[in-house]
């Protein structure tokens, strides 16, 4: 089930080949949905979701699909998952689903899905496109939590809105950074992000 090969598909978008970080892929939804650690994660859940599921029925019918419609053919089945993924959030999460607003119906639009999409699902039998829908959706989650988690915690002084910050800290002089839940603070840190990881990782830095 997890030959080498597939452990590469697997794990290889969640640092090496990380679709935000590396590839740049999906950064509109990172400025927009993590001012608040909660709306990241569950949005990284239902990207995760839906890339993982649509990679799956696009792999199984790849060899039906006329190459001429084939981006009508993915659109059709990424909208049909966003719309249950969307329908299921109102149900069980209503104000999540609030404060997501329209970045989940944007998810039919994200360039991370039609790129696994038209690269892999279309060429692959569906385990590892399956598998490659996962990787690449949890490494995009991966930094819209972080990113959350920070601008949370500077903004707001709360996790999943929870205070952690103790009262002691303001009474002391401390105040929140209300620059961080401005979008171009999410911009600075997912840049921090990308600077830090490519830092680190010799293959990615220029010659």
């Amino acid at each position: 089930m997890l030959s080498k090969n597939n452990k590469g598909i697997l794990f290889n978008p969640l640092s090496k080949n990380n679709p935000v970080v590396v590839q740049i892929l999906g950064i509109c939804s990172v400025l927009a949905v993590t001012a608040k650690l909660e709306p990241a994660i569950v949005m990284g859940i239902s990207v995760t979701a839906v890339l993982a599921f649509s990679n799956v029925i696009i792999s199984l019918i790849r060899n039906t699909i006329p190459n001429n419609i084939r981006i009508i053919v993915q659109l059709v089945v990424v909208a049909a998952l966003v719309i249950i993924v969307d329908q299921i959030l109102k149900a069980y999460t209503y104000e999540v689903s609030k404060a997501l607003s329209v970045f989940i119906g944007l998810i039919i639009t994200n360039c991370i899905l039609m790129g696994r999409l038209e690269a892999f699902a279309l060429n692959n039998k569906p385990w590892p496109a399956f598998l490659d829908g996962v990787g690449n959706g949890i490494g995009y989650a991966i930094i819209l939590v972080i990113v959350g988690f920070f601008r949370e915690l500077l903004g707001s002084g709360s996790l999943m809105g929870c205070k952690v910050i103790p009262q002691s800290f303001y009474d002391m002089g401390y105040m929140d950074n209300g620059l961080m839940i401005l979008p171009p603070m999410a911009l600075i840190t997912v840049a921090c992000i990308i600077w830090v990881h490519r830092a680190h990782d010799k293959d990615l830095q220029e010659k």
